[in-house]
């Protein structure tokens, strides 16, 4: 898997921490996008253009409540973001709403919290035909359109 990764600085610490988790489990190539723009929506564009244009198949971003990122994200086209803050929402994410990028706030969960959040993100999958598909369907269609 590849994964792209980019924060404000306000999250530089979380970014480092999470960086450190996703390595130790292997879960493949990571790209840091930076962190030294205070303008979140610049880097979270940037990880959202590469996902969206499938050079990486994940996203993760965070900035000090994780709104901001994902808000910036979900404007680019393909790009599918989710604001993450309990595990039950870090699956659904994948599994019901194929979302490709997950959002933390920096300042609203701990690192602990973000590891076991952004495991949940990453080790489930969207299942094509499930009885979600038409809505994620409908979205797409619509995101295509504009």
């Amino acid at each position: 898997m590849k994964i792209a990764i980019g924060c404000d600085p306000n999250a530089q610490e979380a970014k480092e921490e999470l960086i450190k988790f996703m390595e130790s489990k292997g879960y493949g190539e990571i790209t840091d996008f930076g962190s030294n723009d205070p303008i979140y929506a610049n880097v979270a564009v940037k990880v959202a253009e590469a996902v969206a244009a499938k050079e990486y198949d994940r996203g993760v971003l965070i900035c000090g409540t994780g709104i901001g990122v994902s808000i910036s994200a979900n404007k680019v086209k393909g790009a599918y973001a989710a604001l993450i803050s309990d595990i039950y929402s870090a699956k659904r994410a994948r599994l019901s709403n194929d979302a490709n990028i997950a959002c933390f706030g920096a300042f609203t969960t701990g690192n602990k919290l973000r590891e076991e959040l952004v495991d949940a993100f990453l080790t489930n999958e969207f299942e094509e035909g499930c009885a979600s598909q038409p809505k994620v369907d409908a979205f797409v269609e619509y995101d295509n359109k504009r």
